[in-house]
């Protein structure tokens, strides 16, 4: 029989499945596997799914499954989606009436169904849909909209919002993604505009794909420039190219094209940038302010009453701008969420748990007993990172190899902490993420990492707190007086394109004049055992009069011992668990 959820349209034959692998023929039915199942049910603010002009800042709960009908390279929820026969001993059942009450017991205005894509679990959507209709919620869901015309008109009367996640804009783009044409997408974005459902647009931003974005945007104009389009400038994770990255300085460079098309366009991924304000076409002030709040995600900093300027124009809001912003705890809430799998993964891969189907019970196993929960304080020192090790070792029976890690690290450790002894001056250091205007915040393990290697960390003074940062100002900034600056190798950005940055805004401190400005290594100072590497490198860099750490052969050594492979057989990425292997030995 034909699968009528999307338009891939999998031929099931009796007891075997799609390719999704989330449903299956019984009987001549077509069954959905995990019914009523959620992975995850907790509460957001919604700039986290992220919607930027659907009532801002105010508290949804957020649901999310597992499984996903396209195939993606570099997808940042590929552990949810790969992963979800091995993940779904993990899944709690709840029937819709459950999630509605825990939505009133968390005084959420609305539902949406985000991580992974609702058309791997459509009738469960479905179901909860309508009845948090009837409940006076508001629903919605990110999706990348490939839904048939049959199941979107079945879903649509229940839908308040939705988010179209966007490939591309040709054929081959979406067949790159396991679809078989671009077509259905912006034929549904049409039908979801037309019938007064909001709709918003996220599209990945890779570095060569500038024709493809453009080509998207213009589609979208076509059916209302007032549709919102979210650049997200694209982070190679799995196995994704790192030359595929862009810039975020080319990011908001093709953002300036892209609002020659559309109204409203914004800049997602990129830590300190402009482009996530919303601004007055006619006299430029600011109505709407947001910075950086995670991976895909984006927070309301201020808002000037009902989104109006002093001048009359208005942004095209759907509902009303809450007072209050609900703050998610620790990495719970949008996709920090599966950030914090990821971390978890990173781990167990240096542990030598390789197997996808091990990696997925034991990933289960602690989304269940709500790990994930508490991991953002457990991540913040060195003593609690050993701990966890410690902690998953255990879990996992890798008592060896978990001691093993533990010694490589404590040792170095151990060597920095020796070396402190002589240190007879500490220099001051700012560590930003992305531009210079995103400070890390004051708590942050990276910011304790500079003063155990020996630096005075100024962000220790910012009191404001964001996720994992803050935006600060040029005059802040100019007053901490850093005589050195790190660029974060997460969520990065070139030496180069920072100095231009300092340059073109004012920014003038000690740092800047001296130079001063290094780029931490990708994967080094933030989201697996690899920062250890990061720490040496802090210190080399900080006193290079007391320390002097190989770093090559310490890059070499722990690439060996920990994942099996020659450092020259890999290309390093933004992947937590593991650097994307080119070759192999």
């Amino acid at each position: 029989m034909k699968c009528t959820v999307c338009e891939i349209g999998c031929d099931i034959s009796e007891g075997n499945y799609g390719r999704c692998n989330m449903y299956t023929n019984q009987n001549s039915k077509l069954i959905e596997r995990f019914p009523n199942s959620y992975l995850t049910v907790l509460p957001i603010t919604i700039e986290t799914m992220p919607m930027v002009h659907f009532a801002p800042k105010n508290k949804f709960l957020q649901v999310s499954t597992v499984g996903c009908n396209f195939n993606c390279q570099g997808c940042i929820s590929e552990t949810l989606t790969s992963n979800a026969d091995a993940l779904s001993g993990a899944l709690t059942k709840a029937s819709p009436t459950d999630i509605i009450s825990r939505a009133k017991t968390e005084e959420c205005r609305g539902i949406v169904f985000c991580l992974n894509d609702p058309a791997a679990s459509y009738y469960t959507f479905l179901n909860l849909a309508k009845e948090a209709k009837k409940a006076n919620l508001w629903v919605g869901c990110s999706t990348n909209g490939y839904f048939t015309e049959t199941a979107l008109k079945s879903l649509i009367t229940y839908l308040d919002f939705v988010n179209i996640g966007l490939k591309g804009s040709s054929n081959a783009r979406y067949k790159e993604c396991g679809a078989k044409s671009a077509g259905p997408v912006f034929r549904n974005i049409r039908i979801l505009h037309e019938a007064g459902v909001h709709v918003e647009t996220s599209a990945m931003y890779i570095n060569t794909g500038d024709e493809e974005i453009l080509k998207a945007a213009e589609e979208v104009a076509s059916v209302s420039k007032d549709i919102p389009l979210q650049v997200m400038r694209f982070v190679p994770f799995g196995e994704a190219k790192p030359e595929l990255e862009p810039t975020i300085n080319k990011s908001e460079n093709i953002v300036d094209q892209l609002r020659s098309i559309l109204n409203h366009v914004y800049l997602f991924n990129s830590p300190g940038t402009e482009y996530l304000t919303t601004k007055c076409p006619i006299c430029g002030n600011e109505i709407i302010k947001r910075e950086f709040y995670g991976p895909m995600g984006c927070r309301t900093i201020e808002s000037l009453d009902e989104g109006k300027c002093p001048c009359g124009w208005q942004v095209p809001l759907k509902g009303p701008i809450n007072n209050e912003q609900f703050t998610e705890y620790g990495m719970l809430g949008g996709y920090r969420t599966t950030r914090a799998i990821e971390m978890a993964h990173a781990i167990l891969f240096t542990l030598g748990i390789r197997d996808n189907e091990e990696l997925g019970d034991i990933l289960g196993d602690i989304i269940k007993e709500d790990f994930i929960r508490g991991l953002h304080d457990r991540i913040q020192q060195i003593d609690s990172w050993l701990e966890l090790i410690k902690d998953l070792a255990m879990r996992t029976g890798r008592e060896k190899e978990g001691n093993e890690l533990i010694a490589f690290i404590q040792e170095r450790v151990d060597k920095i902490n020796e070396g402190s002894k002589l240190i007879k001056s500490y220099p001051t250091v700012y560590y930003s993420m992305g531009y210079p205007l995103f400070a890390l915040n004051a708590e942050r393990f990276e910011t304790n990492l500079v003063e155990a290697a020996g630096g005075i960390c100024v962000n220790k003074s910012l009191t404001r707190k964001g996720k994992p940062g803050v935006n600060i100002s040029v005059n802040e900034i100019n007053k901490l007086s850093p005589e050195m600056m790190f660029i974060s190798g997460f969520l990065s950005s070139p030496a180069s394109d920072y100095v231009q940055y300092c340059k073109k805004h004012g920014i003038d401190n000690k740092a800047v004049r001296m130079g001063n400005i290094c780029n931490v290594p990708t994967g080094w100072d933030f989201g697996s055992p690899r920062w250890i590497l990061g720490f040496m490198f802090l210190a080399n860099t900080i006193h290079p009069e007391i320390y002097s750490f190989d770093l090559e052969n310490e890059q070499k050594e722990f690439y060996k011992r920990f994942y099996g492979i020659d450092v020259e057989n890999v290309v390093t990425n933004r992947d937590f668990s593991r650097p994307a292997i080119t070759t192999t030995k």
